[in-house]
């Protein structure tokens, strides 16, 4: 395929460690270029190549400038934080320029905003572009649809030391299908910290429990704790390259649309979840 033919895609938060994930795979997709790579006026690596870390030159040097990054590209991938992604989306409602965000810790208006934009955009959001992670919430729905009654269920994740919110949205989402399938809704019933004196544990609640520490990629389980059983439903990243694969996949699928917000399942045609 010529270079001209190529999806041409920008990277957020270029130097991080998840950018340079992205960067990296894109480099070795014959049908995606990279066109822009955006990242803080602080970083150091302002107005170095992008594909510097690697040892090559892509042409395409990191900038704090929105607009001159955005410019060229078709599709943004973003994995940075709730602030910078909504900045992001405002330039690239503007130019009209598609995005994929991985970006977790957004607010209910937040939520808003991004489907507000996806009126003249379209965008990919999901909280963890893994295709196994997705696979996982549709078992998920069917566990929980089938251990309905009598099963204590608690969410345990672990991160890396730099990770900057928790719950992580991954577990949030999994919490968030767990509660559906059981006609719920997760802020009524979710416990996200117990200390001293709780009390026996009520059956319609969903814990969460969350380990920080080390360079764990991420790692999550579900509990199913009955009497007499427990079922646990677990996916574990040892590497981020699943989610740089699966946010390329995302960027192809939103390549010729137009507009609306998008999922993972979507993406997969894994049908609603």
């Amino acid at each position: 395929m010529s270079s001209a033919d190529r999806l041409r895609v920008a990277v957020a938060g270029a130097s991080g460690r998840m950018g340079r994930m992205l960067i990296e795979a894109i480099a070795a997709a014959d049908d995606l270029v990279l066109a822009g790579a955006l990242d803080i006026a602080e970083s150091p690596t302002i107005g170095q190549d992008a594909s510097a870390f690697l040892g090559r030159t892509s042409g395409v040097q990191i900038t704090a400038d929105l607009r001159a990054g955005l410019a060229p590209a078709q599709v943004l991938i973003d994995f940075t934080r709730p602030a910078g992604t909504l900045a992001h989306l405002a330039v690239c409602r503007e130019l009209g320029v598609k995005a994929v965000i991985g970006t977790t810790g957004f607010s209910a208006d937040e939520k808003a905003a991004i489907a507000e934009h996806a009126k003249h955009i379209a965008i990919m959001m999901a909280p963890n572009m893994s295709v196994g992670v997705n696979v996982v919430l549709k078992l998920l729905d069917m566990a929980a649809r089938a251990l309905n009654e009598g099963y204590d269920i608690e969410i345990i994740e672990a991160h890396h030391r730099h990770k900057v919110d928790a719950p992580s949205g991954t577990a949030l989402k999994m919490g968030e299908v767990v509660a559906a399938a059981l006609g719920r809704d997760l802020k009524d019933c979710a416990v996200y910290g117990r200390e001293g004196v709780t009390g026996e544990r009520d059956p319609s609640t969903i814990g969460f429990a969350t380990i920080r520490g080390g360079d764990v990629v991420g790692d999550h389980t579900v509990l199913f704790a009955g009497t007499g059983e427990r079922i646990e439903i677990t996916h574990k990243s040892s590497s981020r390259a699943t989610y740089a694969q699966g946010s390329l996949r995302a960027a192809r699928f939103l390549a010729p649309r137009a507009n609306g917000l998008f999922d993972m399942n979507d993406v997969l045609g894994l049908g609603p979840t």
